[in-house]
């Protein structure tokens, strides 16, 4: 799942990216999170958060929500914060994936219901999530030390200052007030309802494992997934990279 723009809960929004991540994170140098101390007092905040309140309404939610229902009230929130990725990928050069994702939002907003069904997906489609913290890593702005923000989780300098950025396209901020708030409160219980069986793969230390997998899940993402190449470890490898090694390691094909 791509997890572009973040989602929103205290350790919810990084445990989705640990999720991504698929391997345990190195831990990052203190040069990136020079404010440990502080953020640690954040993070020991917003856990409670999350384990008196945040986590037994996500778990009731789940109980008496349907999962297709429970789906598709994913589906509805992921296509209302469409509008921020295409400004995002305009913004970043894409017209490609901006005309896909103005595809998606017209086809998920009204054959889809508003998007309740994705049926852009199912022709062929696929989602993507820009937002403006990676705009400016793609502008080259770097991303400042770590910040974790009391109920919104894990950032840096350079997200938090997208987040805010983010709210001129978001168009929640342009319905009625009380509506807003009601769909700002379910989209965060749903989130978090989604996120709780991911929680078993958070080794160690919480805080550490958290930030070290943010941080590489977006460093990640404003590069759009690519892997630069290593010259010295790429020096060795066969010209044709397709023909896997064996097991002594000759890289010849196995008969």
């Amino acid at each position: 799942m791509n997890t572009g723009s973040p989602k929103r809960l205290p350790l919810l929004a990084a445990t989705l990216v640990a999720m991504t991540m698929s391997v345990t994170p190195a831990q990052a140098s203190t040069t990136e999170d020079p404010l440990e101390g502080f953020n640690r007092v954040i993070f020991s905040f917003n856990e409670t958060l999350d384990r008196y309140i945040a986590k037994p309404v996500a778990k009731a939610y789940q109980a008496v929500t349907p999962k297709p229902v429970d789906s598709a009230i994913t589906r509805f929130f992921n296509n209302l914060t469409s509008p921020v990725t295409l400004v995002n990928q305009l913004l970043q050069g894409k017209p490609a994936d901006a005309a896909a994702t103005t595809a998606r939002l017209l086809w998920n907003s009204t054959v889809g219901l508003g998007g309740l069904f994705d049926v852009a997906a199912k022709m062929g489609v696929p989602a993507k999530k820009e937002d403006f913290g990676q705009t400016l890593g793609v502008w080259g702005v770097q991303s400042g030390p770590y910040l974790m923000l009391p109920i919104f989780g894990p950032s840096t300098v350079r997200d938090a200052v997208g987040r805010v950025v983010d709210q001129a396209p978001n168009p929640r901020n342009y319905v009625n007030r009380d509506a807003a708030l009601g769909a700002t409160a379910l989209d965060m219980v749903d989130t978090r309802a989604d996120l709780l069986a991911l929680e078993k793969i958070i080794e160690g230390d919480r805080y550490l494992f958290i930030r070290d997998a943010y941080l590489q899940q977006r460093a990640s993402a404003i590069v759009d997934g690519r892997v630069e190449r290593d010259e010295f470890l790429d020096d060795d490898e066969p010209d044709d990279a397709g023909v896997p090694a064996d097991a002594t390691g000759t890289g010849t094909s196995a008969e």
